[in-house]
């Protein structure tokens, strides 16, 4: 998580609503039409079924409630709004509440592109729509239960495992590439570098590989893992949590890959 961030949640009123300005919408506008067309032929099927089903608003932010309705109605997931940033206990014992944190602050323009921080487009545009998928959503619920409990260290591991699925995961489908991690999916040079680029590693998806694996937040990932379908998160799940603790011991025990970028802010 970034240390610290210049960018303030707006709070919801009484009534749960959020009240957005006119500039904070046209930002929304903007980014959902761009991305939108920046992911056709590269979003995971399972995410496109997701969108449709949330329905999004493309002229201006949406209420949590709205999305949150979708969410329960299909997963028994809802939206919970966050400050900017939140701590690694918090963030895990939502999760394993089927709450989805998502900070109620939406980037500048100087930052359309890219930003470290997680903000509202980011989390319901990139996220969501796969929650409303029971695979997506029930391992999204295991991953905050294994966290619960973790010591710093092990949390450390663990972020990894998130990182490169929930994040960054990537699909290996009878179709070609597919996308189906939200830090791609809300991003527009993230998709194109990850489905094109021949800088970027892509390999098969192995937990003790992911949790091994060091990453950085201000950079283009030089690689990622893939499944095969978005159910196969099913079998990363079906793990109970001792047996996560004891791949994330044996990856202490063996250490990190080398980092295939420079060390500074490695994760």
């Amino acid at each position: 998580m970034a240390k610290g961030t210049k960018y303030i949640s707006r709070e919801p009123d009484e009534q749960g609503f959020i009240h957005w300005s006119a500039e904070e919408n046209v930002i929304w506008q903007e980014l959902f039409a761009r991305q939108l067309a920046c992911i056709k032929g590269k979003a995971c099927d399972e995410y496109h079924e997701g969108l449709e089903k949330l329905n999004l608003p493309t002229d201006r932010i949406p209420q949590l409630d709205d999305v949150s309705k979708v969410l329960k109605a299909t997963t028994g997931w809802e939206c919970y709004p966050v400050p900017a940033l939140i701590g690694f206990g918090e963030f895990f014992r939502l999760l394993s509440e089927k709450k989805f944190p998502v900070a109620t602050f939406i980037r500048s323009r100087e930052e359309m592109d890219y930003l470290q921080e997680p903000d509202i487009f980011h989390e319901i545009f990139g996220h969501c729509p796969l929650l409303t998928n029971p695979s997506f959503a029930n391992y999204t619920e295991a991953y905050g239960k294994m966290g619960l409990n973790a010591s710093k260290e092990q949390r450390v591991f663990l972020a990894r495992l998130y990182w490169f699925t929930i994040e960054f995961g990537l699909l290996d489908t009878p179709k070609g590439l597919r996308i189906y991690g939200g830090g791609v999916l809300s991003s527009p040079g993230e998709t194109e570098y990850a489905m094109n680029s021949a800088k970027a590693e892509r390999q098969p998806f192995n937990v003790l590989d992911v949790l091994r694996t060091p990453y950085r937040i201000d950079i283009m990932q030089p690689i990622y893992y893939m499944l095969t379908k978005v159910s196969d998160l099913d079998e990363i799940r079906k793990f109970e949590v001792e047996d996560i603790m004891e791949l994330v011991a044996k990856a202490q025990m063996l250490g990190l890959h080398d980092a295939k970028f420079p060390t500074k802010q490695a994760s």
